[in-house]
């Protein structure tokens, strides 16, 4: 029994990643092509990089407030806030769902 699920744990795998690579190609055609975002793109983003955004945000404050006085001293505050801070926060929060740049 060992063997067999083994064996249908790395076919699932192959097909996985035939599927991943080869899709996501075609996706991004799809997208230049139509100029709007698939049903599959949406959930995608929805499901996968708007968490991943709300992470990067939270995670890009904290080192914000962490790296505070360094930035100040260097006088590049406003660099380090928008790209640690407010670029992922648009990334997040203020584009369409499903259209990723």
């Amino acid at each position: 029994m060992g063997e067999w699920i083994r064996r249908t744990l790395v076919a699932f795998t192959v097909v996985a990643l035939v599927f991943t690579t080869t899709g996501f190609s075609a996706l991004a055609e799809e997208l230049k092509m139509e100029n709007k975002a698939p049903a599959a793109s949406m959930i995608a983003d929805f499901a996968v990089m708007r968490p991943l955004g709300i992470g990067a945000t939270v995670v890009g404050t904290a080192f914000f407030i962490v790296s505070l006085p360094f930035s100040a001293l260097g006088r590049n505050t406003d660099t380090a806030w928008n790209k640690m801070v407010a670029d992922p926060f648009a990334f997040t929060f203020a584009r369409p769902l499903g259209e990723v740049d």
